[in-house]
């Protein structure tokens, strides 16, 4: 594979100030390039937000495959405890092909309503929202299906999500760094959550290109993954959204077809992508927020440079632009004797804390230290990354003075997110590079083990 094809990629990320954190490209079961933005590497897990989705899709597979679910069987018979007394009849007759396919007939993704209807209990919620169109009819993004297939899996396997990946998928293929984010009740989200590095997904994309076989271990039966990731349904534009074409070729069993393959995919860039026709896969993670070019530059880039051996030049320009990939640290000067305290504005909606949280820079061997309130006390590098985990998960910090002003970004490293906060004239703002979908509380992305929607089970 040409490595000139893979700079003339980087090229054009950059160019268009598109924020991968990290990239990996697989052919023939070689991987042919990898590369970390710093501060993000490659030991680290990342936050695959709906990726997670096409992992369930595996476990109700295996559930299949052994017997103990069929894709007719409806919801009502599996979860029977959790069907409302007015369930209506187009609810009674959701199995788990309308769950797999998203085609269960609601107008919009239904996670809020039902949550809003039913914050005990969203298969009850799920149950509840109204229906628009017949089931099996029409494709909606709906986020509670893949919520209820983990709950319908655990309830006719007696294992939980976590622990059945973990022993049919995970640990065969010496995945042992999986973690997962958490509602309530303690059950994983299911549709979302899942944390693995960069290699784990791309294996798991080796694993569907091989049709399930892991060298010489078959943990997923060929027909499962043939049919997961065929089409079952056409995918429809959303209405005021950028239509990205890849995501209008149809949708499988929790897999989105491409142009060009399949993948699996996860808000603001967490994307596996598997060409059979190509022996292909990429892997990437970020944080890419509105018209999103992937895939597409893949097909730009990458297939006209399939079979293309390059030269060793080529290889060496690669090599090194790989080992200098980095987001920007904040400019500015370190300042050491100065220090700074003041209180937060947290009066915008998206605020990471709230207002009137007290904000203290010290310097600090290079650097800085940096307490918000009396749960948070960061370390704050200058021209370098610095970590710290005061609630038991990491978050690498950088700032610098830009004359009165202290700025500082706070990566919560496994996940794209980021804070920005910025101190001036005793007053602190902390903005999210982008908010998560899980809410914006801070802490609750900060701490551990992981439990972003506590409201909710």
């Amino acid at each position: 594979m040409s490595a000139r094809s893979i700079v003339e990629l980087l090229d054009r990320l950059e160019a268009e100030a598109v924020e991968c954190h990290s990239i990996m490209v697989v052919r023939r079961g070689h991987v042919v390039a990898e590369g970390w933005w710093a501060p993000y590497s490659a030991e680290r897990p990342h936050l695959l937000y709906s990726l997670t989705k096409s992992f369930t899709s595996i476990a109700v597979g295996l559930a299949i495959t052994d017997g103990l679910l069929a894709l007719d069987d409806r919801v009502v018979d599996v979860l029977p405890d959790h069907v409302p007394e007015d369930i209506s009849e187009q609810g009674r007759r959701i199995t788990v092909h309308h769950l797999l396919s998203m085609t269960a007939g609601h107008a919009e993704d239904s996670l809020e309503e039902a949550w809003r209807l039913e914050p005990g209990d969203l298969v009850k919620g799920f149950l509840r929202t109204p229906f628009a169109a017949p089931e099996g009819t029409e494709h909606t993004y709906d986020n509670s299906t893949t919520f209820i297939l983990a709950r319908m899996v655990e309830r006719v396997t007696g294992r939980d999500l976590r622990e059945l990946l973990d022993e049919r998928i995970f640990q065969p293929m010496g995945i042992d760094h999986a973690e997962w984010d958490q509602v309530a009740s303690g059950a994983a989200f299911g549709f979302h959550g899942l944390h693995l590095t960069t290699e784990a997904v791309a294996a798991f994309g080796e694993l569907l290109l091989r049709g399930g076989l892991w060298h010489d271990r078959q943990l997923v039966p060929r027909e499962w993954v043939e049919l997961a990731t065929s089409r079952h349904i056409d995918t429809l534009p959303l209405p005021d959204s950028w239509q990205n074409p890849d995501f209008l070729g149809g949708y499988g069993y929790q897999f989105w077809q491409s142009r060009h393959g399949y993948h699996g995919y996860g808000s603001f860039g967490q994307y596996c992508v598997v060409v059979p026709s190509h022996d292909l896969v990429v892997v990437v993670t970020g944080s890419i927020e509105q018209e999103d070019p992937l895939p597409g530059l893949f097909w730009e880039y990458l297939l006209p440079g399939l079979d293309d051996t390059g030269s060793p030049q080529d290889d060496d320009l690669l090599a090194d632009r790989l080992r200098q990939l980095s987001l920007a640290p904040v400019p500015g000067s370190a300042a050491p004797e100065r220090s700074v305290k003041a209180r937060l504005d947290g009066s915008a909606e998206d605020s990471p804390l709230p207002d009137g949280t007290a904000v203290l820079v010290d310097p600090l061997d290079g650097g800085w230290r940096l307490r918000l309130g009396s749960l948070l006390d960061f370390a704050v590098g200058h021209g370098q990354w610095r970590e710290s985990s005061p609630l038991g998960r990491p978050v690498v910090a950088a700032g610098a003075w830009q004359g009165n002003t202290f700025v500082a970004e706070l990566y919560v490293i496994t996940t794209p997110h980021r804070v920005r906060l910025v101190v001036d004239a005793g007053t602190a703002v902390a903005t999210w590079n982008i908010v998560p979908l899980t809410g914006p509380n801070l802490v609750l992305h900060v701490q551990s083990p992981l439990m972003t929607r506590p409201d909710v089970s």
